[in-house]
């Protein structure tokens, strides 16, 4: 995969990123998206070594170097998160270059990640998402298909991204389960409900018809040609059904998902459950999708502690 810039051939780091890409690529099977990003990172910073301090050589890097880049990227204003991810993307490739002993030392693993501001995200009630579920038109085709994906959503806590990637033959119609294809490749099993079944088997009579247009994909969830939905597709819908229920404007695509985490923790379901379910590696990020209140907590704290 080559690098994107014009400093190839000039900076020795360059052919080194190359070699990291393409080991992201095949050792550890990462997404092309999740690769990109990578590269993208570290070309950036490879840029800053170079034409602002004047650093061609990788063992000339070190953490005064990588101190310096995260400094100029908070002067230009760059999110905590952004510049926190593009910290992670050099550590891991100085990582990377110690293990393939191109360096002696990761000069990366003594600088301090920026603190995060970590947002609660919106709730959103049982009787609004009921609402969001109720506003595609279920007398037309492509109605009935936004119910479906709607629903889906909603019974299985799916990010667009994965829904979109859905073939029809990952979907068990008969146990109501859907084998997902999640980030870093790795697949997961969840199930759906029995609301989501049916709004699913109504929208895949409006298929056939849809597949007729098209040029035969396997896609579940078709454009009115035919072809496989795209995810910038599929937020402008949900953004346009979350404006047509009059939902409160800090609710986004992803709060279906959220709903779906915070609904079933406060059912019962426990928290392992929930991460297995979103396909997340870490539980604490698990936690901040369930967005119950102190109030909650202590309620289930009373009716379950023998000594509360």
């Amino acid at each position: 995969m080559g690098a994107p810039s014009p400093l190839a051939g000039k900076l020795e780091m360059m052919e080194d990123i190359d070699a990291f890409l393409e080991d992201l690529k095949h050792r550890r099977g990462l997404s092309a998206h999740t690769v990109k990003n990578y590269g993208s990172d570290l070309v950036q910073f490879a840029e800053f070594i170079d034409e602002s301090l004047g650093i061609e050589r990788l063992d000339d890097i070190d953490v005064l170097a990588i101190r310096a880049f995260l400094a100029e990227l908070h002067q230009q204003g760059i999110a905590r998160a952004s510049i926190a991810r593009k910290l992670a993307s050099i550590r891991t490739f100085f990582r990377y270059l110690t293990r393939e002993g191109k360096i002696e030392q990761n000069p990366a693993r003594l600088v301090s990640t920026p603190r995060l501001d970590h947002k609660i995200p919106p709730r959103m009630e049982q009787s609004e998402v009921e609402r969001l579920l109720d506003c595609p038109d279920g007398t037309s085709q492509l109605g009935r298909r936004d119910s479906a994906m709607l629903e889906l959503l909603y019974a299985t806590g799916l990010r667009v991204g994965e829904l979109v990637a859905l073939d029809l033959s990952r979907l068990d119609r008969d146990s109501k389960l859907v084998r997902v294809l999640g980030k870093g490749g790795k697949e997961r099993i969840v199930p759906f409900g029995e609301v989501a079944a049916e709004a699913i088997e109504l929208y895949l009579h409006d298929r056939l018809e849809l597949v007729r247009r098209g040029r035969g994909t396997d896609a579940l969830f078709l454009n009115a040609r035919g072809g496989r939905l795209t995810a910038r597709s599929v937020r402008r819908l949900l953004e346009r059904y979350l404006r047509d229920a009059a939902l409160k404007s800090s609710l986004s695509p992803h709060s279906l998902r959220h709903a779906f985490a915070t609904h079933l923790l406060e059912r019962g379901c426990d928290l392992r459950s929930i991460q297995e379910l979103l396909g997340h590696q870490s539980l604490s990020t698990t936690q901040k999708y369930t967005n119950l209140s102190t109030q909650r907590l202590l309620d289930v704290y009373g009716k379950t502690h023998p000594k509360a």
